[in-house]
């Protein structure tokens, strides 16, 4: 039997079911190696997480737009991607400096790493990075209100995004749901809108993508990537997804997992 972490395990689940479309609960036992019973709670979390689909016997994948927005899934896809993306951010990030942070997972990884580096003043809008703020001595925290979101666990809409244009700060770390050789998306209108204030209100902007995110595609364009200052990419990212990025002037760094 696999000695995987139920979390870890039903990420591979279902980025197994949306490769394949769908699978039955047979399949998914002898791909990972548990019984039945472990197939079937996992299977219960992720379509509790709108990740996929139950029927009798198997399921099916959602559609990634419903599941990709969910803080649930996204806390524990490509977590170890993230955890080295946010190192480097970490190294941009000095004593004394206004930070901001959007509702990303790859941001939160940051926040982890903000201990001792200050007094800081740190603006946010995702709830579990407000969480653990609060409990740094030394962190000026501005919570970044607005219309709450359960999918997202975050805070959105017209009135976050005035909220934001209220601000300038030094530095924005963010992330998107998908990305092209030019452009950054996202595949929710509302959060977009959010995400080009904060662009504004910034006055070096920092783009944090795990691999994973070159190969997916999103409805709404954010922004060019030659409006970020810097793009972080995961060196598991390929080198010639990194090189066309770069060929149509993006400012890419690619950092070591």
């Amino acid at each position: 039997m696999t000695t995987r972490r139920p979390a870890r395990r039903q990420t591979e689940i279902a980025e197994y079911v949306v490769q394949h479309g769908t699978a039955t609960a047979h399949e998914l036992v002898e791909a990972f190696g548990v019984s039945l019973m472990t197939v079937h709670r996992d299977l219960d979390a992720l379509e509790r997480q709108g990740v996929v689909r139950k029927y009798r016997g198997g399921v099916t994948a959602q559609p990634t737009s419903v599941f990709e927005s969910n803080v649930a899934y996204r806390l524990n896809t490509a977590q170890v991607q993230k955890q080295a993306l946010a190192r480097r951010a970490r190294t941009m990030v000095e004593p004394g400096m206004s930070v901001m942070l959007d509702d990303s997972t790859s941001a939160l990884a940051v926040v982890r790493l903000l201990e001792d580096v200050t007094p800081l003043t740190v603006a946010t809008n995702f709830l579990p990075a407000v969480s653990l703020l609060t409990a740094m001595p030394g962190v000026q925290l501005v919570v970044l209100g607005g219309i709450y979101s359960p999918t997202h666990d975050s805070f959105g809409g017209v009135p976050c995004a005035e909220a934001v244009e209220a601000l300038q700060t030094d530095l924005l770390l963010c992330s998107v749901s998908a990305v092209s050789s030019t452009h950054a998306y996202h595949q929710e209108q509302e959060i977009v809108l959010v995400k080009r204030a904060m662009l504004r209100a910034a006055r070096t902007r920092v783009l944090l993508i795990d691999n994973a995110k070159l190969r997916r595609t999103a409805l709404h364009r954010l922004a060019p990537l030659t409006d970020f200052d810097l793009v972080l990419v995961d060196d598991q990212a390929p080198a010639e997804q990194v090189a066309a990025l770069r060929d149509q002037g993006a400012a890419v760094e690619v950092v070591p997992v």
